[in-house]
């Protein structure tokens, strides 16, 4: 049988036909899908799984490990940036090892697109001493999750699969096989000095994973050479590539002309770590130039080692950033073999203007953030990551490093300003529901324990927005739809020690502008000190949500608008347009795009933007 799926549905495909039966997961793009289609894959076979939402993916990994050291089959899933997350367990896991098997699945974002960083799970892989699959193909990644979980069960270790989001984001018919789990039952052995492993039996766990590793770099299975015949008149390049980088350089081959396409060998890695050492061998000795086409990194192309014959990313060939596309390919292999007709011929094409993201209509941030800079004018807003980070549009963000920063920020801003002799400036922390289960608990312990202060915004959506609407503690609701218990943001805040509070609508934006200025006031009272005010209000790309919304008729009375732009450069609400050739750069609404929220009438200065009466 035969089925057309998305790259991340035929990973999940893999886990399951390969009889993988826990997966533990936290939502990024270009990974989110993964762990959904897991569960309904699974359902629709009547197999018995269990999927998971973890609060980050450090805890992901955590319970993968533990489930593969009961014998059992298990996956961790998470964008690359979640891996730096997980890297204190992700080290450990490679010395400890497993009994069952482990795929650690580390979705890549070269770009980036909607990443922080372009890093390259691959180096990361190898800084870790972990082997790595790097798959071309939606129907390869099936493949290489399935030989991850029985190569992880063979020698004993955690195996890393790095899709891309080119791959994730792919679709392509899948031969699908059965889904069956492994008949098996979890068992747990003993060994302190293996799972509780000290420093010194560490280091005899390190010498054995050395062994292992090279072991697999001598292993037949991955010798990319095997079914090239060496013997035969010998091309003038080599090629080396893996992964999607590998898929867009053959399909460029074949576009070439035979003369232009005969100078090439193309060799495909499909274990970009340990890179096999035989195949090493016969590129060095056969070659006189060798080109390595990957991303991100030189992950490859730091394994050959020969900086005089080997060219790629550390010589230039190969761009340093960015993701790859035919024609940075091609003007790579022009520069490579130094004839111009390899290159893409330049085509002028006519791209629109851009227009930058922003929040969604009747986002209920965009409210929380007008009112905060009105409480806090002046303020330091430290950001965090989430769709609110598009706040920076409307200058309500002014900092944004990693998950959950934006509380361990503001508490570094307060120190720092209070061992000045000028006065200290308004501080917020601005950071989402998602974000602070995933990270802002401990750097909120943190704070208080170091008796910062500073106004908390947490901006409670009720969901994770920003990849896909995947459910939060404080739903209660589980992976699989299940009902669990419902973890209260105010509890756990008043856990951490904070005493102030306030939980509020944004779309009140005269009485969340005050309950921020009260708040503001306890961060500088005698007895003051962290204040926290949580804007609830769910996200509008939620069904229920815009079920619940009362539609008002919003309108812009002409007459009265001066073209000032206030509204637009204030509260950028994507409804609000210019109107077109209005010499006085006039607004209007545009009605199928606006919610109806009504947020936009408290804005404009001049008052022309009003309700229309139902009469």
């Amino acid at each position: 049988m035969r089925q057309v799926m998305l790259g991340n549905e035929a990973i999940a495909r893999g886990l399951l036909e390969s009889g993988c039966t826990f997966s533990y997961a936290y939502p990024g793009t270009p990974s989110s899908e993964i762990l959904p289609a897991f569960l309904k894959q699974a359902a629709d076979a009547k197999i018995e799984v269990h999927g998971h939402w973890s609060v980050n993916e450090k805890i992901a990994l955590e319970s993968a490990f533990t489930t593969a050291i009961t014998g059992m089959r298990a996956a961790a899933i998470m964008k690359q940036v979640g891996l730096n997350v997980a890297a204190d367990a992700f080290l450990s896991t490679a010395y400890l090892g497993v009994t069952g098997g482990l795929v650690v699945i580390s979705a890549d974002d070269p770009g980036p697109n909607s990443s922080q960083t372009e890093q390259d799970s691959r180096m990361f892989a190898m800084f870790a001493k972990v082997p790595v699959f790097d798959p071309a193909t939606p129907e390869e990644a099936t493949y290489f999750t399935g030989l991850a979980l029985e190569l992880s069960e063979e020698i004993g270790l955690p195996v890393l699969l790095r899709p891309t989001a080119t791959l994730c984001h792919a679709r392509q018919n899948i031969d699908l096989k059965e889904i069956s789990a492994i008949e098996r039952q979890p068992e747990f052995v003993r060994q302190p000095q293996r799972w509780a492993a000290t420093p010194k039996h560490r280091f005899m766990l390190h010498e054995k994973l050395n062994q292992t590793l090279l072991e697999l770099a001598a292993d037949p299975r991955f010798d990319f050479s095997a079914g090239i015949d060496l013997n035969r008149k010998r091309t003038p390049y080599a090629i080396v590539a893996s992964g999607c980088s590998w898929s867009l350089t053959a399909d460029l081959l074949k576009e070439l002309p035979a003369d232009l396409s005969g100078q090439f060998t193309l060799f495909k890695v499909d274990l970009p770590y340990p890179l096999h050492r035989g195949a090493q061998d016969n590129l060095l000795n056969n070659y006189d130039k060798i080109l390595v086409i990957e991303e991100s990194m030189p992950v490859i192309e730091y394994q050959l080692g020969d900086r005089t014959r080997v060219c790629g990313r550390t010589d230039g060939t190969i761009p340093d950033a960015g993701a790859l596309t035919p024609d940075i390919i091609a003007e790579a292999l022009a520069q490579f073999t130094q004839n111009r007709r390899l290159a893409k011929a330049d085509t002028e094409i006519a791209i629109p203007p851009g227009k930058r993201p922003s929040l969604c209509p009747g986002c209920p941030h965009r409210s929380s953030f007008y009112a905060l800079k009105k409480a806090l004018p002046k303020g330091i807003y430290a950001g965090d990551i989430g769709c609110y980070t598009l706040g920076i549009n409307l200058g309500a963000i002014d900092t944004c490093l990693c998950m959950g920063a934006s509380i361990s920020q503001a508490g570094a801003f307060y120190q720092t300003f209070a061992k000045s002799e000028d006065t200290i400036p308004p501080i917020a922390a601005i950071i989402g529901d998602s974000t602070f289960y995933h990270s802002g608990i401990p750097a909120l312990v943190n704070a208080r324990w170091e008796g910062s202060r500073f106004v908390l915004l947490l901006l409670d959506n009720s969901t994770t927005a920003m990849t896909g609407n995947q459910p939060t503690p404080a739903a209660g609701v589980r992976a699989d739809g299940t009902q669990g218990p419902a973890l209260k943001l105010e509890t756990l805040i008043k856990g951490c020690g904070i005493e102030k509070i306030a939980v509020i609508d944004p779309y009140n934006q005269e009485e969340m502008i005050t309950v921020l200025k009260e708040a503001l006031e306890y961060t500088r009272s005698p007895a003051g000190g962290i204040a926290a005010v949580i804007a609830r209000r769910g996200c509008l790309m939620i069904p229920a949500e815009r079920r619940r919304l009362t539609r008002l008729t919003v309108i812009i009375d002409e007459t009265e608008c001066t073209g000032c732009g206030y509204c637009l450069k204030a509260f950028e609400c994507p409804a609000l347009v210019l109107r077109e050739n209005d010499a006085e750069g006039r607004v209007i609404i545009d009605p199928i795009i606006c919610t109806g929220c009504g947020q936009c009438v408290a804005v404009c200065p001049q008052g022309a933007i009003k309700i229309k009466s139902s009469e």
